[in-house]
């Protein structure tokens, strides 16, 4: 049985981090030495094992012919912008992706502290944010984040690839947005949960004749076949009182299920009869994606034999 690598069902700890890297020479030696990685997650976990440190490695679809590490995976490619007619989202690419997590911001800091250094001459930093656990997992627009998670028995479901030569791999997607809180809190709490789909309070779904169209559920809740399309998301808050906004990372068995979600929030969906073509998801209007990636990570057998 082909397992996932061991923190990616895991859930976030209290502090968060995804490093995302651009390698200078694209090859076997940056996959080798990234696949390492866990070797030197282990050694940093060991500091303090009821800190939960957790690093998950992924790589983006360039190298699986760069580096000739075998076929990619069906489906995985390179993220590219997303132009609706009024909302946008734009692609910053990577070859390397570590989330790390755990209950102690300074361990998390330490392996991202040894991350850099075994790639301090071979590759540069696309981007890399520190985030955090908000009062009761709340976004800083104040709402409850991952309502519709899936729970401990049915996230390697809606998160691995079930079989092939990826079983126990996960398709990465990674975006940041920044928040317009000053715009979004000039809103009356009932506007708040019409562009959410959901009460303020304690997350519970607005009925179907209230919600509106528009509303970030309504956008990204899709059904197929009658089953809704599972997501994993591990995202997290981010920023300081100047920028701040939301990391959204989230692992899925099909890259599909991202592009059907990303259709629908930013508009390039196809015209249906309940909600018509150009519709985005409200909360764009107030939240503005700045960067946006694909990743593949491979199961832990997989992992371990790159490395």
């Amino acid at each position: 049985m082909n397992l996932a690598q061991p923190d990616l069902l895991a859930d976030a700890g209290a502090h968060s981090a995804t490093l995302v890297l651009a390698l200078e020479h694209p090859g076997p030696d940056g996959v080798r030495v990234a696949a390492g990685v866990r070797a030197v997650a282990e050694e940093v976990a060991a500091l303090d094992p009821s800190a939960w440190l957790g690093c998950t490695v992924a790589f983006g679809a360039h190298l699986f012919g760069a580096a000739d590490i075998g076929p990619a995976p069906d489906g995985l490619r390179a993220f590219e912008p997303v132009a609706g007619a009024t909302r946008s989202a734009p692609a910053t690419g990577g070859d390397l992706l570590f989330h790390v997590h755990a209950d102690r911001r300074d361990l998390v800091f330490e392996l991202l502290l040894r991350i850099r250094a075994r790639f301090q001459a071979t590759a540069r930093v696309l981007e890399e944010v520190h985030g955090f656990t908000y009062l009761d997992s709340r976004d800083l627009t104040g709402f409850i984040d991952g309502t519709e998670n899936p729970g401990p028995e049915d996230r390697a479901g809606a998160a691995l690839v079930s079989g092939g030569d990826h079983a126990g791999g996960s398709f990465v997607l990674v975006q940041r947005y920044v928040h317009d809180l000053a715009g979004w809190s000039a809103l009356a709490v009932g506007d708040q949960e019409r562009a959410i789909g959901r009460t303020k309070p304690d997350s519970q779904e607005l009925a179907d004749d209230v919600r509106p169209a528009d509303s970030h559920i309504s956008r990204v809740v899709i059904e197929e076949d009658g089953e809704e399309l599972e997501i994993w998301r591990k995202s997290f808050p981010y920023g300081t009182t100047g920028e701040l906004g939301l990391l959204f990372i989230a692992y899925a068995r099909s890259l599909a299920i991202f592009d059907a979600m990303l259709a629908r929030i930013f508009g390039t969906d196809e015209t249906d009869e309940t909600d018509g073509s150009g519709v985005h998801d409200r909360l764009m209007d107030f939240s503005r994606p700045v960067s946006g990636a694909y990743f593949f990570a491979p199961s832990q057998a997989r992992l371990a034999a790159l490395a």
